[in-house]
């Protein structure tokens, strides 16, 4: 009886967290090595930054070190699971209205585009829209060429999207 039930808990526990997990996509921005001086020497390791999405609204960045880039890139892979936001797509695959964020020195304007033009964005920008799951808008990235900044700039971006609904909500227009 009791070896029936554990069978049972194995079998629930597996298939369920597989089940409701979604399949996250997860694009390399950057690795670079870095080295940090001690007394006995230079220490190498290496920093990756990954940002992982759903292309379904979803989207995080990761940043991790670790002294190989396997160990460094799964790293930043469940860093980046902690840090997902979710965004509003509209039926044209774009984002609702004009918007704008700022990460330190970087600045990224994005606007809605019409069907069909496709992601006109450069670097770390263009790789979070498309991991997002956002096929026609356009960004501008100013300030600092950064690619972690302009990432996290570009995901401040989208975390301040809202729909029409929410704002009426947030108004009590409804």
């Amino acid at each position: 009886m009791s070896s029936d039930l554990k069978k049972i808990n194995k079998k629930n526990s597996r298939s369920t967290l597989n089940a409701q997990e979604p399949k996250f996509v997860e694009r390399l921005i950057k690795i670079s090595r870095v080295s940090k001086v001690t007394k006995g020497g230079k220490k190498l390791s290496f920093r990756a930054i990954v940002v992982i999405g759903d292309e379904n609204g979803k989207v995080g960045v990761g940043v991790a070190k670790a002294d190989d880039v396997v160990n460094a890139f799964k790293k930043a892979k469940t860093d980046g699971r902690k840090n997902l936001i979710e965004l509003p797509i509209t039926k044209s695959l774009s984002i609702p209205h004009n918007v704008t964020g700022k990460f330190g020195a970087c600045k990224v304007i994005m606007r809605p585009s019409i069907e069909g033009s496709g992601v006109i964005a450069g670097g770390a920008v263009r790789i979070v829209l498309e991991v997002a799951g956002v096929k026609n808008v356009i960004a501008k990235q100013l300030g600092s060429n950064n690619l972690l900044n302009n990432a996290r700039a570009s995901v401040c971006a989208l975390g301040n999207l809202t729909t029409k609904s929410q704002v009426l909500k947030k108004r009590n227009l409804d």
